[in-house]
């Protein structure tokens, strides 16, 4: 409900997702499970995910 999520890296660890930090590109939503790229940036928080577009 508040836009959060978190992206698991294939070599490990997870990334903190922010609904605006999406793509949609057409899509309305994503799934667990499904593939996305994405680059890295630092927040305040440790690394996020920006850029996330659904493979």
């Amino acid at each position: 409900s508040k836009g959060l999520g978190c992206i698991t890296r294939e070599g490990g660890g997870d990334l903190l997702l922010h609904n605006t930090s999406i793509q949609w590109n057409g899509f309305k939503s994503l799934a667990e499970g499904d593939s996305v790229s994405f680059d890295t940036e630092k927040g305040p928080k440790g690394p996020k995910a920006t850029n996330v577009v659904k493979l």
